[in-house]
């Protein structure tokens, strides 16, 4: 194949997974809790870009480090990042029921869908790491594909935080209490999947067991 062929293939392959990343179910569910605490579209979008923003700084900055330096992430490691995840997820959804009692609990900060996107990059770097390490011989476009998966994440996050706040926005304007609910709910939600995800990571075969086994995904 033309090698200018080859690296836009490569190119528009990251650009498209890193859009499909952000719709994976553990990210729209942590960017719900987030989400929904905000009606409109202007700053939906904001805070998808963030997520996406904080997801990629830990994505190049872990995964990087992973295919400059060759270095090999054990079962028990993969497992634990994971955790985190689960860990965060947990916490996001029982602030979010707690902050749902109070009438007029304050927006969350720009720096929670940050740092809510730099755990998730953590998570998701090694297998996007190995991916490429599996696919991509040339460093420099390893880096490339990174960079693009990124700006995929990015746009895939905002669309995602768009579409959670266009219900959000028609529930609030029929019903100012509305958001309270919506808030409670997504909360709860998270705080669900987080806990199955958390059995899950920790099953047998898990993250504390003698002889882990970790599928990176």
């Amino acid at each position: 194949m033309d090698p200018v062929l080859s690296a836009l293939t490569i190119g528009a392959l990251g650009f498209l997974l890193g859009v499909r990343h952000a719709v994976d179910p553990d990210h729209v569910v942590a960017v719900g809790t987030i989400a929904t605490h905000h009606t409109s579209f202007r700053r939906a979008a904001g805070i998808g870009a963030l997520w996406g923003l904080g997801h990629t700084v830990t994505i190049l900055g872990v995964g990087g480090t992973i295919i400059l330096l060759r270095v090999a992430i054990s079962p028990r490691v993969g497992l634990a990042m994971e955790f985190a995840v689960a860990l965060m997820l947990i916490a996001l959804g029982l602030i979010n029921v707690a902050s749902a009692r109070h009438v007029n609990a304050p927006a969350p900060s720009a720096a929670r869908p940050l740092a809510v996107g730099m755990v998730h990059g953590l998570a998701g770097s090694a297998a996007v790491a190995l991916l490429i390490l599996a696919t991509v011989s040339d460093t420099v476009w390893s880096i490339a594909y990174l960079l693009l998966f990124g700006a995929g994440t990015i746009l895939g996050m905002i669309l995602v935080t768009a579409v959670i706040a266009l219900p959000a926005s028609l529930a609030v304007a029929r019903m100012a209490s509305s958001r309270r609910w919506l808030t409670f709910a997504s909360g709860v939600v998270s705080l669900v999947f987080g806990l199955i995800l958390a059995r899950e990571l920790t099953g047998l075969g898990g993250l504390f067991s003698d002889v882990p086994s970790w599928t990176p995904h």
